[in-house]
């Protein structure tokens, strides 16, 4: 341990420990800007300045450490003169339009400006415009932008995707897509975590509650939105409704108060993924064996009416971050992509192609309009694919963030806090336990597990007997016994673990069966499009919640969704049928970027 001073009581510290940690723990507030605990300690903003005894500088203290018999001060005129003054020239080259911008009254810069009590800038205004596509989903506003660095540091080393760098040098040093590229030629894999770790609002998604405004108020079209299983886990945060009161009751009577004609529920098309994708499985468990992994890395995936069946390990697919990870940085191993869509793409084909025709929805030549509230910005990329598109329509017509969400209430006044409950509307109003795990990591492995084994097997198993794929761990493996058979799984997420997997998979270091792998560290719960709080990580806090849904469901197994068994004795047929094939599946390769 390490003994030292700070305002003149003495503290201990850990030996390594910064003078930022020391300072928190001991109960002295620092004030930050640049800093991501674990991830960024880099000193660009200076916001963070102490001021230590001894030494001619003013230090940074989220990356200068605590030495023995260190004397610091946080608070004295030079240090509070110096942050104001680091402040005031951030502004200088900040657009301060405030009222214009989604993360005002959540942004970093705002509250640094408040509490240094910075009334006026005295410096000449020196703000960079940089030109956007405005129809990517991800959306920069350069004049925004305070040089922190916080989306290089996590696009490197959290995603390993590398889309962001620092151009020109000293007071010119600005961040801009590597190599000068256009965002959609830089690998982006639109997983939203620059978003998210941003204190200001020079990154968001694209907003897109303009569309779902306009269908709302148009008599000749009929709204259907679904609402993703971790949405239901943050809905109220950006609203101030506390989690207790932020019910998935209340939550639909939110969406019908805001005039949709049904809202149904995302956990119907999950069960019907883990249908569809755990007979994949199991097929390509019969056909494959113990195929060695390296020749299946350029497996293709099969598509509707292919008797071709790819070799192990199969990879979930219901992640668009995942798959752009893959179309834009590993190709080589798409074909092992299980061919089926994701929930949201499932419920939007359904929706239209089964549902809406059986509720008379497209009577009188009424358009079927699909909203999708997700916590998630890659999904607005993945209802744009060509291939999720039959002619000019579109199987999901608009995808809202979470964060749209909360400004869609605002915009229409709406107050939920005042509502009651409502259920969701059937057929596709019935989820199960399973399908609510979606959304934390290990979830989609875990509920493929539940119906392979009772698939396999003849009988459920324990609904908790493969929690062991729980957890935050980036990358967590375990071997399974099916009916005598011992099956290989892996679960990552936040695409540097899937990285470092893919390359052990290459190197023959590891064998997998079936591997989930999610964009967003922890999951949906931790998506890039969910409520951002600032310097708080919540993917593991609202896993718990679905997990705790999970228990009270009195339904645990996807296959015995009464539901989803309806559409496939009514109208699909039978998993991986000729339909569902045609409607459920797709062919990765295929999808443009």
């Amino acid at each position: 341990m390490v003994r030292a001073t700070i305002n003149g009581a003495t503290v201990e510290a850990p030996e390594g420990a910064t003078i930022l940690a020391a300072a928190r723990a001991a109960g002295f507030r620092i004030p930050t800007l640049c800093t991501m605990e674990g991830l960024s300690d880099i000193g660009a903003c200076r916001v963070c300045v102490v001021e230590v005894e001894g030494r001619e500088r003013l230090a940074a203290a989220c990356n200068t450490l605590l030495e023995e018999g260190m004397a610091v001060r946080t608070d004295t005129p030079r240090v509070l003169e110096a942050r104001r003054v680091n402040v005031e020239l951030m502004l200088s080259q900040h657009d301060a339009r405030c009222a214009l911008c989604v993360r005002s009254g959540n942004c970093v810069l705002q509250s640094l400006a408040r509490d240094l009590n910075v009334l006026d800038v005295p410096y000449e205004a020196a703000v960079t415009r940089d030109a956007w596509d405005a129809s990517f989903p991800l959306i920069r506003d350069s004049a925004k932008c305070v040089r922190c660095l916080r989306c290089v540091q996590v696009c490197a080393k959290v995603q390993g995707c590398d889309v962001w760098d620092v151009r020109n040098r000293a007071t010119r040093l600005d961040v801009a897509v590597r190599d000068g590229l256009p965002i959609d030629r830089a690998g982006c894999v639109l997983c939203g975590q620059c978003v998210t770790h941003c204190p200001t609002g020079a990154l968001r998604e694209r907003d897109d509650t303009a569309a779902v405004l306009a269908a709302l108020a148009d008599p000749t079209v009929v709204t259907a939105v679904q609402v993703a299983p971790a949405v239901r886990t943050a809905w109220g945060d950006d609203l101030g409704i506390p989690r207790e009161e932020a019910t998935e009751g209340r939550m639909v009577a939110a969406l019908r108060a805001l005039g949709f004609d049904y809202v149904f529920d995302t956990n119907f098309a999950a069960d019907l993924t883990i249908m569809e994708e755990g007979s994949e499985f199991l097929e390509r468990l019969a056909h494959a064996g113990a195929a060695d992994v390296a020749e299946n890395a350029g497996a293709h995936a099969p598509g509707a009416g292919s008797d071709a069946v790819p070799a192990l390990p199969m990879f979930t697919s219901c992640c668009p971050g995942w798959v752009r990870y893959l179309k834009a940085h590993r190709p080589q191993w798409l074909g092992s992509l299980s061919s089926a869509k994701s929930p949201q793409q499932m419920f939007g084909a359904t929706l239209k192609e089964y549902v809406g025709p059986k509720l008379g929805m497209d009577a009188d030549g009424r358009r079927v309009f699909c909203v999708s509230m997700m916590p998630c910005v890659a999904k607005k990329y993945e209802a744009a694919v060509g291939e999720m598109a039959r002619g000019d329509q579109p199987d999901v017509d608009a995808v809202l963030t979470v964060r749209e969400l909360a400004r869609l209430m605002r915009v229409m006044q709406l107050s939920p806090a005042a509502l009651g409950e409502s259920a969701f509307d059937d057929p596709m109003g019935e989820g199960t336990g399973a399908a609510v795990i979606f959304g934390a990591t290990g979830g989609v492995m875990e509920a493929a597990l539940r119906s392979a084994y009772a698939l396999a097997v003849g009988k459920n198993p324990d609904p908790d007997a493969f929690g062991e794929v729980r957890g935050l761990d980036g990358w967590r493996e375990k071997t399974f016994d099916l009916d005598g058979t011992p099956v290989r799984v892996a679960v990552a997420s936040g695409l540097a673990n899937a990285a470092r997997l893919l390359d052990a998979l290459e190197a023959g270091e590891v064998a997998y069966d079936f591997v989930e792998v999610m964009a967003c560290p922890g999951g949906c719960a931790g998506g890039g499009g969910q409520p951002i709080r600032e310097g708080c990580e919540l993917a593991g806090e609202r896993g718990q919640v679905l997990y705790g849904l999970d228990r009270q469901r009195p339904t645990r197994f996807s296959h015995e969704n009464p539901q989803v068994a309806a559409a496939y004795d009514e109208f699909l047929g039978a998993p991986l049928s000729e339909r569902a094939h045609h409607l459920l599946h797709t062919r990765q390769a295929d999808w443009s970027l």
